[in-house]
């Protein structure tokens, strides 16, 4: 893929993203040949863009979400301003790109992990951590999901399927809670559809964030203070239909809501 045919693909991202909109298939020669190379012009699209980064997204951080998104590693994906909301939130369906509600701890960080040469620890991402909240990644794509739907590494390109995180009050004393086993319970209309805990999904919020923590260090980006990071899903994929309501249901640790109109 030379230069030439990354800036088109650059241009062709942020402009779907500006309008609302996606397309059908991308032509062979805009597929990034590789992770490394899309995620190269994920950043090219944030420069294009122009817009704050106010966070990240994680996906596939176990074997079965992997096989799902076609992809052999744990995935991420910036979330940009103004993107990131209190619950409760409404979003126009019609203007949604192929969405996805998904039950996610959220983690808000107090202070910087820059790239550097020795891995983050745990115990250091979780040192950053100024708070964390019950959550919905509302999940997008600018790819239409038809036959001709392009290769995991467009996808990556696209910010992973980055698009609208809402979350919740921040939960009391997180860290002496039991957090990965607390059952999360995803409602549409009332009714629930999805259960899910941490310990099955991601293991603890703190795996995944760590994980991107040296993601991003490795590849010289790093995290922000001020950043929330969506740390994975814990109920599966699902998708929404015009006038649902979807509330992620934390028990103690809270609810979180978001209505498609």
């Amino acid at each position: 893929m030379d230069a030439r045919s990354q800036r088109e693909l650059v241009r062709l991202l942020a402009m779907l993203r500006k309008e609302g909109r996606q397309q059908s298939g991308l032509d062979a020669r805009l597929v990034p040949a590789d992770k490394e190379t899309a995620y190269r012009i994920a950043l090219m699209v944030e420069e294009e863009l122009g817009w704050e980064v106010a966070g990240w997204k994680i996906a596939a951080m176990k074997p079965a979400l992997q096989k799902e998104l076609r992809t052999d590693s744990p995935i991420y994906g910036r979330v940009y301003a103004p993107l990131a909301k209190q619950s409760p939130i409404t979003l126009d369906h019609a203007r949604q790109c192929s969405p996805i509600p998904e039950v996610e701890f959220q983690a808000f960080l107090g202070s910087d992990l820059p790239p550097r040469k020795r891995p983050y620890s745990i115990e250091e991402v979780s040192e950053a951590v100024i708070s964390l909240h019950p959550g919905l990644e509302l999940a997008e794509c600018r790819f239409v999901h038809d036959a001709a739907f392009p290769p995991l590494s467009a996808i990556l390109a696209d910010g992973a399927g980055s698009g609208t995180i809402a979350y919740g009050p921040a939960i009391e004393s997180w860290r002496e809670r039991n957090i990965a086993d607390q059952e999360v319970v995803l409602l549409c209309n009332g009714v629930p559809r999805r259960t899910g805990t941490a310990a099955a999904a991601i293991d603890h919020p703190l795996v995944p964030l760590t994980w991107l923590a040296n993601e991003l260090s490795r590849t010289g980006i790093g995290l922000k203070a001020g950043q929330v990071v969506s740390t994975g899903t814990l109920t599966g994929m699902l998708r929404p239909r015009a006038g649902e309501t979807f509330v992620a249901d934390f028990g103690p640790f809270g609810r979180v809501t978001a209505a498609y109109a």
